[in-house]
């Protein structure tokens, strides 16, 4: 009993949380603020993080804190692959936005990271409680698809991130990427189970190894896809 009471509790304020969220988002994006829009969702970022690791302390949720730890750590690693992305293999392209820019990478992605992956492994947990784990995974799965898929499609009009020189379908999602953003969804949530019961130092590590996981995965899908499927 104890147990479905303290999931209703996390439930009801993740949703608290996220529709709070959406309503700034509304407010800074629709509202014609005079900043630029890196600015602007810099801003959008740091109030989704600082929204989850307020709520979680205050709260006493420790293992929503633990999470949001493991994928803020995710998201400071996940400037690697997208440097590579930008200015090695020139594919991706981070336009002048108005903020700092971490080498080719505007610096909001630092923590932007966190919040799909925060979505997913959440909603995977709560989803674990009442299914089977294979069953769960699958769902996982499905929701990185959906939630990546999403941001690669629209991210574009807000004059963030956008592709180039790749295979794309829809206009503006790159084929090369879909598989490595699911597998970054379910290796996130997977790690994240494994270790959730560790020392945060563990955390740091696992985070890194996700992050190198993705990348080596980028890597070969843009090699499968660009220069032996679609050559």
């Amino acid at each position: 009993m104890e147990k479905n009471v303290n999931t209703a509790k996390t439930t009801r304020d993740f949703i608290i949380v996220h529709l709070i969220f959406t309503v700034l988002c509304f407010a800074v994006l629709i509202i014609p603020f005079p900043i630029e829009m890196g600015i602007k969702l810099f801003i959008l970022v740091i109030s989704y993080n600082l929204l989850i690791l307020l709520v979680g302390l205050l709260r006493k949720y420790s293992e929503w804190v633990k999470l949001w730890v493991f994928v803020f750590l995710i998201s400071l690693f996940q400037i690697w692959p997208d440097w590579f992305l930008s200015a090695q293999l020139d594919i991706l392209v981070f336009p002048e936005d108005g903020l700092f820019k971490i080498g080719t990478v505007s610096g909001y992605m630092a923590g932007l990271w966190a919040i799909p992956l925060f979505l997913i492994c959440f909603i995977g947990l709560k989803l674990k409680e009442k299914y089977s784990y294979s069953k769960t995974f699958i769902i996982v799965g499905l929701i990185s698809l959906t939630i990546f898929g999403f941001s690669e499609q629209s991210m574009w009009m807000l004059q963030s991130w956008h592709p180039q020189n790749v295979t794309l379908i829809f206009d503006h999602l790159a084929v090369y990427i879909i598989i490595p953003e699911v597998i970054l969804g379910l290796t996130t949530f997977y790690y994240f189970e494994k270790t959730k019961n560790q020392h945060y130092l563990m955390l740091i590590v696992v985070a890194f190894v996700v992050m190198l996981m993705y990348l080596g995965s980028v890597s070969f899908f843009y090699f499968l896809f660009e220069n032996v499927i679609f050559i």
